[in-house]
């Protein structure tokens, strides 16, 4: 098993990222020795003792260099956001990046590798997925990243001795996150928000603290079972309605009483839909960002990884809360940090 702790040399992919940046910082406080690759360079300084090396997963070469002495790799490195990026951005980094790990790992003898994947490989499965529910993607994010897990499970099946661990999480917030829970808090605190429906649909969702701290206790642990494939989601799901509500109150507002019928805020958004087809831009009002937050139920079990005794440590409407104070402080006049990979061309 993974030890992840002083001595330690692990390699993270992606790690420019949101999440990257928590799982950085993290192992640095363990003392493991770290070097971070990534298209794009930090967003903020690192920590003292990680190395940042510039480079992309589908650079086999850059990757081999990146992996000299390391004893274990988490990939972070993934193609995501939904206007941007055509599918074979999606193929180079979330299938042929896996492909590039596996063949470095391989010839560096590393038998230990974490790869994050998402929720979103169960697409259209009915009910609440759990790890056992028969995937359906329902994009190419989906698509590929389930392939991606594919390439991992194949190269830990060619021999003995080698570990996979595979992190499926539902959304991710914290601090440092500019995603729809960050757009959320931005549209309620400059008063561009008003509550849509019932609220009653309920959202799985994970502090980005907590994730992390899942990760490495699942690493650090011996093998709970051959096929290590754990959703992440931070429990109890909590409904859309009282997600609005804890930032309100974090804000110090109260939340407005009126709620707009679901059919005319709708309605009201077409020209928006229209103007996001047009640019190619996610813009941050349109029918499909309302129907996700005001009815849509998006639901994950995440039973298996409570199963190893993990717990975590900060509930979710604290979370928010605390996301909030860090909006407050830095991210209200921060640019927003959006990393879409390029297009690939071999050299």
């Amino acid at each position: 098993m993974a030890q992840l702790a002083s001595g330690d040399r692990v390699l993270v992919l992606g790690g420019s990222g949101f999440i990257g940046g928590h799982l950085l910082a993290e192992l640095a406080r363990r003392g493991v020795e770290v070097t971070s690759l990534d298209v794009f360079d930090p967003p903020r300084p690192l920590p003292a003792g990680v190395r940042h090396v510039r480079g992309d997963v589908r650079d086999l070469e850059a990757l081999d260099r990146a992996a000299d002495g390391v004893t274990a790799i988490i990939n972070l490195a993934a193609a995501h956001h939904d206007f941007g990026i055509p599918t074979e951005v999606f193929e180079s980094v979330n299938v042929e990046g896996p492909r590039n790990v596996c063949r470095v790992a391989e010839q560096r003898g590393i038998t230990e590798l974490c790869f994050y994947s998402s929720v979103a490989v169960y697409g259209g499965a009915p009910g609440v997925p759990d790890e056992d529910t028969v995937p359906q993607p329902e994009n190419d994010y989906g698509r590929t990243k389930l392939a991606g897990e594919q390439v991992y499970r194949e190269w830990r099946d060619a021999a003995e001795g080698r570990r996979l661990l595979v992190v499926r999480p539902a959304v991710v917030f914290g601090e440092h996150n500019f995603a729809n829970v960050f757009r959320l808090m931005s549209q309620i605190d400059r008063r561009r928000f008003l509550p849509v429906g019932p609220g009653t649909n309920r959202k799985s969702m994970c502090a980005v603290t907590n994730l992390v701290a899942a990760t490495i206790a699942l690493w650090t642990a011996p093998p709970a079972r051959a096929d290590e494939v754990y959703n992440y989601v931070d429990k109890p799901d909590l409904t859309s309605r009282e997600v609005v509500e804890t930032i309100y109150a974090a804000l110090g507002r109260r939340t407005p009483s009126l709620r707009v019928p679901e059919g005319l805020a709708v309605a009201l958004a077409k020209p928006f839909d229209l103007l996001a087809r047009g640019l190619g831009r996610d813009l941050p009002i349109t029918s499909a960002r309302i129907r996700k937050l005001s009815s849509a139920e998006t639901m994950f079990a995440a039973d298996r990884v409570r199963a190893t005794g993990f717990e975590p440590g900060i509930e979710l409407r604290q979370a928010l809360a605390q996301m909030v104070d860090w909006y407050r402080a830095e991210g209200r006049e921060a640019t927003p940090v959006v990393h879409i990979p390029p297009r690939w061309e071999a050299t």
